[in-house]
């Protein structure tokens, strides 16, 4: 039986073409948004999202990643400015 989200991704290493892929398999929306979160972070290349085994449409697929991205700025400013996420709320509107 298939998860009910496949995320396709690889590591980007400059000097090795083509990249090798790998699958990451969930039925959470929320595991899906962290994962592609720390891939975000880590640098790592995204190639699709999978729900039910076909591709994401182009806005699901983006607000995945918008959410994802959100939540990183908001962690990076929060301790980067030492305060605390109702300020960066307040003040940058990164969280959600």
């Amino acid at each position: 039986m298939l998860k009910k989200y496949t995320i396709e991704y690889s590591l980007n290493f400059r000097k090795h073409h083509p990249p090798q892929r790998h699958q990451y398999f969930t039925d959470e929306a929320v595991a899906c948004e962290d994962f592609v979160r720390e891939l975000l972070e880590r640098g790592m290349a995204l190639h699709a999202i999978k729900r039910d085994g076909a591709d994401l449409p182009a806005a699901e697929f983006d607000r995945i990643v918008k959410v994802a991205a959100g939540e990183l700025a908001a962690g990076l400013v929060c301790r980067t400015l030492h305060i605390k996420p109702d300020e960066e709320r307040h003040r940058f509107g990164f969280t959600a």
